[in-house]
Protein backbone atom coordinates (compact mmCIF):
# COMPACT_ATOMS: atom_id res chain seq x y z
CA UNK A 1 0.00 0.00 0.00
CA UNK A 2 1.67 3.70 -1.11
CA UNK A 3 1.00 6.10 1.34
CA UNK A 4 3.00 8.89 3.53
CA UNK A 5 4.21 9.13 6.60
CA UNK A 6 1.00 9.94 8.64
CA UNK A 7 -1.06 6.80 6.73
CA UNK A 8 -2.58 8.83 3.84
CA UNK A 9 -3.20 6.36 1.32
CA UNK A 10 -2.23 6.71 -1.92
CA UNK A 11 -4.82 6.39 -5.28
CA UNK A 12 -3.11 4.02 -7.71
CA UNK A 13 -4.26 3.19 -11.36
CA UNK A 14 -2.61 -0.03 -12.51
CA UNK A 15 -2.99 -0.99 -16.02
CA UNK A 16 -7.04 1.20 -16.18
CA UNK A 17 -9.02 0.19 -19.44
CA UNK A 18 -11.91 2.43 -20.72
CA UNK A 19 -14.00 2.48 -23.48
CA UNK A 20 -16.25 4.40 -24.90
CA UNK A 21 -18.87 3.66 -27.70
CA UNK A 22 -17.20 0.60 -27.86
CA UNK A 23 -14.02 1.96 -29.07
CA UNK A 24 -11.26 2.24 -26.65
CA UNK A 25 -10.04 5.42 -24.94
CA UNK A 26 -8.17 4.97 -22.27
CA UNK A 27 -5.03 2.19 -22.38
CA UNK A 28 -3.44 0.29 -19.71
CA UNK A 29 -2.53 3.38 -17.69
CA UNK A 30 -0.50 3.33 -14.63
CA UNK A 31 -0.27 6.40 -12.70
CA UNK A 32 -0.19 7.18 -9.12
CA UNK A 33 -1.46 10.40 -7.04
CA UNK A 34 0.19 10.27 -3.57
CA UNK A 35 -0.85 12.01 -0.93
CA UNK A 36 -0.01 15.86 0.54
CA UNK A 37 0.86 16.90 -3.31
CA UNK A 38 -0.48 17.62 -6.15
CA UNK A 39 0.46 15.67 -9.48
CA UNK A 40 -0.69 16.45 -13.40
CA UNK A 41 -2.23 14.65 -16.28
CA UNK A 42 -1.20 16.71 -19.13
CA UNK A 43 -2.67 15.74 -23.01
CA UNK A 44 -4.52 17.14 -26.31
CA UNK A 45 -7.68 17.13 -26.76
CA UNK A 46 -9.42 13.52 -27.14
CA UNK A 47 -6.49 11.85 -25.37
CA UNK A 48 -8.77 10.13 -23.11
CA UNK A 49 -8.31 11.98 -19.64
CA UNK A 50 -11.25 13.38 -18.60
CA UNK A 51 -12.52 9.26 -19.41
CA UNK A 52 -10.06 8.86 -16.88
CA UNK A 53 -11.57 10.40 -14.39
CA UNK A 54 -15.02 9.73 -14.68
CA UNK A 55 -13.80 5.52 -14.47
CA UNK A 56 -11.97 6.78 -11.34
CA UNK A 57 -14.93 8.54 -10.04
CA UNK A 58 -16.94 5.63 -10.87
CA UNK A 59 -19.44 7.23 -13.44
CA UNK A 60 -17.83 5.14 -16.34
CA UNK A 61 -16.91 1.40 -16.31
CA UNK A 62 -13.67 0.07 -16.63
CA UNK A 63 -12.91 -2.68 -18.92
CA UNK A 64 -9.78 -3.50 -17.52
CA UNK A 65 -7.58 -2.93 -14.82
CA UNK A 66 -8.26 -1.71 -10.85
CA UNK A 67 -8.08 1.77 -9.37
CA UNK A 68 -7.26 1.12 -5.83
CA UNK A 69 -7.44 3.57 -2.96
CA UNK A 70 -4.25 2.18 -0.92
CA UNK A 71 -5.59 -1.36 -0.16
CA UNK A 72 -9.11 -0.96 -1.24
CA UNK A 73 -10.60 -1.65 -5.11
CA UNK A 74 -12.76 0.94 -6.17
CA UNK A 75 -12.94 -0.26 -9.47
CA UNK A 76 -16.78 -1.57 -9.46
CA UNK A 77 -18.30 0.87 -6.92
CA UNK A 78 -20.73 3.21 -7.44
CA UNK A 79 -20.27 7.14 -7.57
CA UNK A 80 -21.47 7.56 -4.20
CA UNK A 81 -18.94 4.82 -2.59
CA UNK A 82 -16.40 6.08 -4.12
CA UNK A 83 -16.87 9.30 -2.55
CA UNK A 84 -17.74 7.78 0.41
CA UNK A 85 -14.35 5.87 0.13
CA UNK A 86 -12.64 9.34 0.47
CA UNK A 87 -12.73 10.13 -3.24
CA UNK A 88 -13.72 13.40 -4.62
CA UNK A 89 -14.02 14.07 -8.42
CA UNK A 90 -14.47 17.77 -10.00
CA UNK A 91 -15.48 17.15 -13.39
CA UNK A 92 -15.17 19.53 -16.48
CA UNK A 93 -17.69 22.35 -16.39
CA UNK A 94 -19.57 23.45 -13.90
CA UNK A 95 -21.91 21.29 -12.36
CA UNK A 96 -24.21 23.46 -9.85
CA UNK A 97 -27.87 23.35 -8.93
CA UNK A 98 -28.89 26.82 -10.32
CA UNK A 99 -31.84 27.02 -8.55
CA UNK A 100 -30.12 26.82 -4.99
CA UNK A 101 -28.42 28.90 -3.09
CA UNK A 102 -24.82 28.83 -2.10
CA UNK A 103 -24.87 27.42 1.03
CA UNK A 104 -27.97 24.62 -0.15
CA UNK A 105 -25.29 23.48 -2.75
CA UNK A 106 -22.53 22.96 -0.05
CA UNK A 107 -25.39 21.60 2.22
CA UNK A 108 -26.30 19.14 -0.44
CA UNK A 109 -22.69 17.89 -0.62
CA UNK A 110 -22.69 16.99 2.89
CA UNK A 111 -25.87 14.60 2.90
CA UNK A 112 -24.17 11.34 3.51
CA UNK A 113 -21.96 12.99 6.51
CA UNK A 114 -22.78 12.74 10.28
CA UNK A 115 -24.32 15.83 11.60
CA UNK A 116 -20.80 17.14 12.96
CA UNK A 117 -18.36 16.18 10.48
CA UNK A 118 -21.03 17.97 8.26
CA UNK A 119 -20.60 21.40 10.36
CA UNK A 120 -17.37 21.23 10.37
CA UNK A 121 -16.47 20.65 6.32
CA UNK A 122 -19.18 22.87 5.39
CA UNK A 123 -16.77 24.89 7.49
CA UNK A 124 -13.50 24.17 6.58
CA UNK A 125 -14.98 24.88 2.81
CA UNK A 126 -16.23 28.30 3.79
CA UNK A 127 -12.74 28.98 5.07
CA UNK A 128 -10.91 28.23 2.32
CA UNK A 129 -13.45 30.42 0.07
CA UNK A 130 -14.10 33.34 2.15
CA UNK A 131 -15.84 34.96 -0.85
CA UNK A 132 -18.27 32.07 -0.67
CA UNK A 133 -19.02 33.06 2.68
CA UNK A 134 -20.35 36.64 1.59
CA UNK A 135 -22.48 35.00 -1.26
CA UNK A 136 -24.33 32.53 1.55
CA UNK A 137 -28.03 33.23 0.55
CA UNK A 138 -27.15 34.23 -3.26
CA UNK A 139 -28.44 31.79 -6.09
CA UNK A 140 -25.85 29.72 -7.74
CA UNK A 141 -26.77 30.72 -11.25
CA UNK A 142 -25.75 34.51 -10.17
CA UNK A 143 -22.51 33.54 -9.30
CA UNK A 144 -19.55 35.01 -11.71
CA UNK A 145 -17.80 32.29 -13.04
CA UNK A 146 -14.62 32.24 -10.93
CA UNK A 147 -17.18 32.20 -7.94
CA UNK A 148 -19.48 29.08 -9.73
CA UNK A 149 -15.60 27.15 -9.69
CA UNK A 150 -15.14 28.31 -6.17
CA UNK A 151 -18.55 26.65 -5.03
CA UNK A 152 -17.81 23.09 -7.03
CA UNK A 153 -14.46 22.72 -5.46
CA UNK A 154 -15.97 23.78 -1.84
CA UNK A 155 -18.88 21.26 -2.82
CA UNK A 156 -15.72 18.24 -3.38
CA UNK A 157 -13.85 19.54 0.10
CA UNK A 158 -16.86 19.79 2.43
CA UNK A 159 -16.51 15.96 2.92
CA UNK A 160 -12.50 16.28 3.90
CA UNK A 161 -11.43 13.76 0.69
CA UNK A 162 -8.20 11.95 1.21
CA UNK A 163 -8.10 11.71 -2.77
CA UNK A 164 -9.00 14.97 -5.23
CA UNK A 165 -9.00 15.05 -8.76
CA UNK A 166 -9.70 18.78 -10.35
CA UNK A 167 -10.20 18.27 -14.19
CA UNK A 168 -10.00 21.56 -16.12
CA UNK A 169 -9.78 24.05 -13.61
CA UNK A 170 -9.02 27.31 -15.26
CA UNK A 171 -11.44 26.57 -18.28
CA UNK A 172 -13.23 29.25 -19.08
CA UNK A 173 -12.08 31.53 -16.29
CA UNK A 174 -9.74 34.96 -16.14
CA UNK A 175 -6.21 34.75 -15.41
CA UNK A 176 -6.71 36.65 -12.49
CA UNK A 177 -9.28 33.88 -10.92
CA UNK A 178 -7.02 31.38 -11.76
CA UNK A 179 -4.27 32.94 -9.77
CA UNK A 180 -7.08 33.06 -6.53
CA UNK A 181 -7.54 29.23 -7.04
CA UNK A 182 -4.29 28.16 -7.82
CA UNK A 183 -3.17 28.97 -3.80
CA UNK A 184 -5.76 26.78 -2.69
CA UNK A 185 -5.01 24.03 -4.31
CA UNK A 186 -1.51 23.99 -3.36
CA UNK A 187 -2.96 24.38 0.31
CA UNK A 188 -5.48 21.15 0.22
CA UNK A 189 -2.26 19.26 -0.90
CA UNK A 190 -0.42 20.39 1.95
CA UNK A 191 -3.05 19.36 4.27
CA UNK A 192 -2.27 15.94 3.37
CA UNK A 193 -4.64 15.82 0.90
CA UNK A 194 -3.57 14.31 -2.55
CA UNK A 195 -4.77 16.17 -5.58
CA UNK A 196 -4.56 14.83 -9.74
CA UNK A 197 -4.91 18.04 -11.65
CA UNK A 198 -5.90 17.99 -15.50
CA UNK A 199 -5.37 21.72 -16.99
CA UNK A 200 -5.39 23.21 -20.21
CA UNK A 201 -2.57 25.49 -19.44
CA UNK A 202 -0.08 23.61 -18.76
CA UNK A 203 2.33 25.97 -17.01
CA UNK A 204 0.20 26.25 -14.33
CA UNK A 205 -0.27 22.53 -13.48
CA UNK A 206 3.53 22.45 -14.01
CA UNK A 207 4.26 25.40 -11.16
CA UNK A 208 2.13 23.93 -9.15
CA UNK A 209 2.91 20.13 -9.64
CA UNK A 210 5.90 17.55 -8.17
CA UNK A 211 4.82 14.82 -10.18
CA UNK A 212 3.19 14.60 -14.00
CA UNK A 213 2.09 12.39 -16.45
CA UNK A 214 1.81 13.16 -20.32
CA UNK A 215 -1.16 11.09 -21.86
CA UNK A 216 -1.49 10.36 -25.61
CA UNK A 217 -3.74 8.40 -27.56
CA UNK A 218 -5.04 6.78 -24.13
CA UNK A 219 -1.83 5.68 -23.07
CA UNK A 220 0.56 7.18 -20.83
CA UNK A 221 3.98 8.51 -22.30
CA UNK A 222 5.71 10.46 -19.91
CA UNK A 223 5.56 9.63 -15.74
CA UNK A 224 8.47 11.64 -14.25
CA UNK A 225 8.92 14.94 -12.69
CA UNK A 226 6.75 18.45 -13.45
CA UNK A 227 10.16 19.70 -13.06
CA UNK A 228 12.11 17.85 -16.20
CA UNK A 229 8.87 18.21 -18.06
CA UNK A 230 9.30 22.69 -17.49
CA UNK A 231 13.06 22.07 -18.20
CA UNK A 232 12.29 19.80 -21.61
CA UNK A 233 9.55 21.01 -22.95
CA UNK A 234 9.68 18.90 -26.14
CA UNK A 235 8.78 16.11 -23.94
CA UNK A 236 5.09 17.85 -23.66
CA UNK A 237 4.75 19.66 -27.12
CA UNK A 238 4.98 16.39 -29.04
CA UNK A 239 2.00 15.34 -27.11
CA UNK A 240 -0.02 17.91 -28.81
CA UNK A 241 1.76 17.94 -31.64
CA UNK A 242 0.78 14.19 -32.59
CA UNK A 243 -3.09 15.34 -32.20
CA UNK A 244 -2.63 17.93 -34.17
CA UNK A 245 -2.84 20.76 -31.69
CA UNK A 246 -0.60 23.61 -30.58
CA UNK A 247 0.62 23.69 -26.85
CA UNK A 248 -1.94 26.21 -25.27
CA UNK A 249 -0.19 29.41 -24.72
CA UNK A 250 0.22 30.86 -21.36
CA UNK A 251 -2.81 33.01 -20.94
CA UNK A 252 -1.94 36.85 -20.52
CA UNK A 253 -1.24 37.93 -17.14
CA UNK A 254 -3.95 40.14 -15.81
CA UNK A 255 -3.42 44.09 -15.71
Amino acid sequence: MSASGNGAPALRLEGLSVARGGRPVVIEVDLEVPPAQVTTLLGANGAGKSTLVLAVAGILRATGGSVLLGDRDLTRLRPEQVRSAGVAVVPEGRRLLPGLTVEDNLRVATYALARDDAKSGLAYALELFPELEKRRTSVARLLSGGEQQMLVLAQALVSRPKIMLVDELSLGLAPVVVKRLVPTLASVAESGVGVLLIEQFAHVALALAQTAYVIEGGRIHYSGTAQKLKDEPELLHSAYLLAGEAVPPAPESPA
